[in-house]
Formats: structure tokens, C-alpha cells, sequence
């Protein structure tokens, strides 16, 4: 039963906290829409995400109106189209054309991004998928909702890294073909290592084979609602913080649980899962930077950064877990730049180097996330860079990400302009040593010998 003071202290978390639900994603199979045509292909893939999600912006905001919860994005999320359109795409311009089929589909079914545009390579890549992968510049250049994401390695296959090597290209390519709208195609394209199946948040999300037909995956939100609770502890000892980010993390996805039965009931779509993620937006405070500092940090960055990221990580699962009946996604807390003011404001006072993100990365719930570096950052670089975060993944059995923006034409202490909940960003610098020799060996890094437990 909820009592009236539970829903006084719900409101008050909405109105003064900024706690939301931040998106209801549909996730679609897509395998049924498989054709030997392309034209079919295209046909039956349009059909199926407008007739199935046709209705999932208007109960959206139905369920925002009816309970006082914001939802932030309505979102879609389908089958790895490298899965889907292989017998119909002889071309990289044949996958182009599905890529804007999916953004039609986005459009006039009126959601904010479509993820899918994906390829799940961990140990090897058909042809088709490096076709799919190699078309990902054009793809996102020609459309405006299409997320892309490529899985390049798991804890129980270990690292592709000919396709890791193959992805520090594909991230340059996607920059110079956007680099008008600074290199934007880069803030919808993910490397992922351990990709779970029911992720709801952009620009990773895609609709794993093991899922039904169609399911309904939420990802809460509420950094600003832990941050408010931490400053009525200041000085408190551990257990009395970890009690009461627990106990937080509780009531926030309650909410998220109560807006995926709703969203579930109302769409007649199963229910998936709850993301418990504490997801930051560049408002001022909706940050995961100001959690951190409030926990006694000077700094984002400075040493104690990490283990007070792993705490709140923790202590966010622990009191969430509780809440929802499923739980899955990524669940934790992001640490993107460009989409956290506190996150900016350390980068741009020299507290915090990509160095330490890579630190953090070991204990949030993602990785390298939303990170503007110099447009001239060589591709071997980058996917040096993406090799160090899939292993972190890799022997930590945990999903770790990498979303860089090499911004052509811009250099270290510049900044950078995406707008709405892409925020903005300063250019970080990076290691100029280079990894090519490593990079260009080929081949697969084993997995560890903790996977093998079969």
C-alpha cells in the first residue's frame, strides 16, 4: 500500500529533485521481417515498428499526465540489423537504405532515437556484418534517430580485435562524414564489450535474440534525488551513506516500476525489465559529478573518486533490486562529459583526464562515454583506446562502452555544441604515444581463463 506521505515525498522528488523516468524503450524482434528483397525487407521492417510502437509516445505521455512522472524519451530499440538484413543487402548503400527505413520508422511513429543498427562481433564478423559495419558512416549521416552499436568482445570469447581495429576507423569515418554538424554522427555510435540484450538506453540499445517478440525495457533516473538525500547526512559515517543512497535508489525505481506495468498494461506488450541507471543531463543538478562531490570529494577526479563511484554504484543496485520484480539493462551510474555540468566543469578545472575515466570505468555501469577529442586523433588511437576499455569488460565480467568524438577541426580546450541531452563538451587531450603495431597485429586476445566454467 502507498500512503500519502510516500506520495507527498515522490512529488517532492519530481518538483524540486528532478527525478524522472527517462525513457520507455519498445523492443522489437525484427527476425520475422527477414526477405531475400530489399524492398520487402524494408516494407516489412516499417510495418511491424510503426504498427507495434504506433501508440508508445501517446501512452507515454498519458502515464506522465495520470501519476506527475516525467518521461523524458520514448525510444525504440530492434534486432542487430546485421541479423535482420543480410540476404536482402548486396551493398553498403542497400544497408544505408534499411538505416533510413528505421529512421522513417522513428519518425512517424514520433519516438527520440532508434537503436539497432547493430552488430554483435565478439568473436568473428560474417560478411554481412562488416558490410553493416562498414556502412555505419554513411548511415548515420543520412539519418537524424538511427543509433548504431558494435559488440567487439565478451568475458567468454575475448576481444575481437580485428574488429576493434576495424571500429577506430569506422569512429573517424562517422566524424569527417558529420563533421558539419561537429562530427555528431559519433554521439549515436557505441563500441560495446559484454552488450547485455535488454538495454534500454541509446546509443547501445538493441533487441537481443534471447528476447520475446516484444517487450517494454524502462530506465529510471534521479541524480539530483540521491544528491538531496546525501546533503541531509553531511559528515555521517559509510554505513549511514551507503543506507542512504540504498534507500533512495529504492524509491526512484519504484517509480520506474510503476511507469513499466503501466506502459506494459496499456500497450499489451510484456514487461521487461527496469534499468536502475542514475543518468545525467547537462542541467544543473541532474548530475552524477555532484553526488560524488557531495559524498566529500573537492573534485570529480580527485584521488577517492573511484571508490566513492563504486560505492554509489553498489548501494544503487542493492536498494533498486528491491523495487523492481525485474532488473536488468546496465543498471548504475553513467559517467558521460558532455552530459553531466559536473562532469564539464571538473574536465575544464584539470581534476579530471580521460586517464581517470578509464579509472571510474572499472566500477560505473558503463564506460568511456560522450568524450570529445581532437579531430585529428589517429584511428589506430582510438581503437587502442577501445581495445583498453573491452578489456576492463572483459576480466571484470562487466558491460564496459566506449563512445568518443574525434570533432574535425577542433583541438584540447576547445568546446563543442551538440544541444538537448547531448549536452556539450570541452576536447580532452589523450595519450599522443602511438599503439598501430599493436593495433594492426589481427586476430583475437583470448578469453580469460576465470570465463572458462562450463
Amino acid at each position: 500500500m502507498i500512503n500519502i506521505l510516500e506520495v507527498n515525498e515522490t512529488n517532492k522528488m519530481i518538483e524540486q529533485e528532478k527525478l524522472d523516468v527517462r525513457t520507455i524503450t519498445l523492443g522489437i524482434s525484427l527476425l520475422d521481417c527477414c526477405d531475400a528483397d530489399l524492398d520487402t525487407l524494408n516494407r516489412n521492417i516499417y510495418e511491424k515498428i510503426t504498427g507495434l510502437a504506433k501508440d508508445l509516445v501517446s501512452t507515454g505521455r498519458e502515464i506522465e499526465l495520470e501519476y506527475g512522472i516525467p518521461i523524458v524519451n520514448k525510444r525504440i530499440a530492434v534486432t542487430p540489423i546485421a541479423l535482420v538484413a543480410g540476404r536482402a543487402c548486396r551493398s553498403l548503400e542497400d544497408f544505408v537504405e534499411v538505416a533510413k527505413t528505421l529512421d522513417r520508422a522513428a519518425r512517424d511513429t514520433g519516438v527520440n532515437f532508434i537503436g539497432g543498427y547493430s552488430a554483435i562481433v565478439s568473436k568473428g564478423m560474417t560478411p554481412n556484418e562488416e558490410a553493416l559495419i562498414r556502412s555505419i558512416p554513411a548511415a548515420l549521416a543520412a539519418t537524424e534517430r538511427v543509433c548504431s552499436s558494435v559488440n567487439v568482445g565478451s568475458t567468454k570469447t575475448g576481444i575481437n580485435m580485428d574488429a576493434v581495429k576495424l571500429m577506430g576507423e569506422i569512429v573517424r569515418e562517422t566524424a569527417e562524414a558529420t563533421k558539419e554538424k561537429n562530427s555528431i554522427g559519433c554521439t549515436k555510435l557505441v563500441v560495446l564489450c559484454n552488450a547485455p540484450d535488454d538495454n534500454p538506453f541509446m546509443a547501445g540499445a538493441f533487441h537481443g535474440v534471447s528476447e520475446a517478440d516484444a517487450v517494454i525495457n524502462v530506465g529510471v533516473s534521479g541524480p539530483g534525488v540521491i544528491k538531496h538525500a546525501l546533503e541531509g547526512v553531511r559528515g555521517a559515517n559509510f554505513e549511514v551513506l551507503c543506507e542512504t543512497v540504498k534507500r533512495t535508489a529504492f524509491k526512484v525505481t519504484r517509480a520506474g516500476q510503476l511507469v513499466a506495468q503501466e506502459a506494459s498494461e496499456r500497450l499489451g506488450i510484456p514487461f521487461g525489465i527496469v534499468d536502475l541507471s542514475l543518468a545525467p543531463t547537462p542541467s544543473v543538478g541532474d548530475s552524477v559529478a555532484g553526488i560524488l562531490e557531495e559524498m566529500g570529494l573537492e573534485s570529480v577526479g580527485a584521488p577517492g573518486t573511484t571508490a566513492a563511484l563504486a560505492l554509489l554504484n553498489d548501494q544503487v543496485k542493492k536498494g533498486g533490486i528491491m523495487a523492481s520484480s525485474f532488473v536488468g539493462g546496465l543498471s548504475g551510474a553513467f559517467i558521460p562529459v558532455s552530459e553531466d555540468q559536473g562532469m564539464i566543469d571538473a574536465v575544464n578545472r584539470g581534476a579530471l583526464t580521460i586517464e581517470k575515466l578509464e579509472a571510474m570505468t572499472c566500477v560505473c555501469s558503463v564506460g568511456l562515454d560522450m568524450i570529445a577529442i581532437p579531430g585529428d586523433t589517429p584511428a589506430s588511437t582510438i581503437s587502442g583506446i577501445i581495445a583498453d576499455e573491452a578489456a576492463i569488460g572483459m576480466i571484470n565480467h562487466k558491460t564496459t562502452a566506449v563512445r568518443l568524438i574525434p570533432v574535425i577541426g577542433k583541438d584540447v580546450g576547445e568546446t563543442v555544441e551538440f544541444g538537448g541531452l547531448l549536452g556539450h563538451a570541452p576536447v580532452q587531450s589523450i595519450n599522443r604515444f602511438g599503439c598501430a603495431d599493436f593495433i594492426n597485429r589481427g586476430g583475437r586476445i583470448p578469453a580469460p581463463i576465470h570465463s572458462f566454467k562450463n
